[in-house]
């Protein structure tokens, strides 16, 4: 398992019942969590909670607030910093278990100062900004423009100039396509794709049906001497051996490295791994460690 051990102002407090128990900064949330599916281990501290995110019976669901909190907030992790903020379907704008990720791409464009990366379905931009402040020049794309923003906002927070990388709102297939015509490459791709979306013009995307596609599409785009392609999946039942095949193919024998793929986690202070999806991690022969 990529466990996601090095944060300090993020922490699972507890998890159990169907919900997880963490604490961002100074705030503390209560969210839901198919995947916890046994007791609490400390039922007392859930009373801590500043927002509790409910499901309704209708589909989605709504925050519940014990005090009032800010806007959005800061929290940090090392020399990272992100907005984050309480938003609908209970997410906050920031997936922390994705810090495993973040410092494997570190340690290996940290070698190579100037590698061009592409990071699709890029969300708020947390991995665009730890790749960035590593020495990389990132090519950031998601399809909703208020994300996009958001990871512009994280950049500057974060201290990192504009120059380090260029920001796109566009349907990712769209995007890779075009990059492809115009003979772009890159040293390090890398994706996160949702189980099923809609891109700016209405495109539809449905997990099953287009990842392998889209793998094969950017192995394409990789550049003759490569870094890395990660590609990450919270679909339920999505194992990590089903990425690992979908990646081994999509980039043949013809391209030398190793695919490791593993379940993603994040420890609970109260005991135990909480799970979080799955990675697989193509590496070139010979990248540095």
């Amino acid at each position: 398992m990529f466990v996601a051990d090095a944060w300090q102002e993020f922490e699972v407090l507890d998890a159990g019942d169907g919900m997880k128990l963490e604490r961002w900064g100074q705030v503390i949330l209560a969210r839901p969590d198919p995947q916890v599916i046994w007791p609490k281990s400390q039922p007392q501290s859930w009373s801590l909670a500043d927002g509790v995110y409910g499901r309704s019976g209708e589909g989605g669901g709504i925050w519940s607030f014990r005090r009032p909190l800010p806007e959005r907030w800061q929290i940090a992790y090392r020399d990272l910093r992100f907005f984050v903020r309480p938003t609908g379907f209970k997410h906050t704008g920031l997936f922390p278990e994705q810090a495993a990720n973040w410092d494997w791409m570190r340690g290996l464009v940290s070698a190579r100062p100037g590698a061009r990366v592409l990071n699709l379905f890029a969300y708020t931009g947390g991995a665009s900004v730890a790749l960035m402040k590593a020495g990389a020049h990132v090519t950031h794309v998601d399809a909703a423009r208020g994300m996009v923003q958001w990871a512009k906002e994280n950049r500057a927070l974060s201290g990192v100039v504009e120059t380090a990388g260029r920001y796109i709102v566009e349907d990712a297939k769209a995007f890779v396509q075009r990059e492809l015509r115009r003979g772009k490459r890159y040293e390090g791709i890398l994706m996160d794709p949702p189980s099923y979306g809609r891109g700016p013009g209405g495109e539809v995307w449905k997990l099953e049906d287009e990842l392998f596609p889209l793998a094969r599409l950017c192995a394409n785009l990789l550049s003759d001497d490569p870094l890395f392609f990660l590609i990450n999946g919270y679909t339920t039942g999505f194992q990590p051996a089903v990425l690992h095949n979908v990646l081994s193919q999509a980039l043949g024998p013809a391209v030398s490295g190793s695919v490791d793929a593993r379940e993603l986690g994040l420890p609970i202070t109260s005991g135990g791994i909480l799970p979080a999806g799955a990675s697989a991690r193509w590496q070139a022969k010979g990248a540095p460690h």
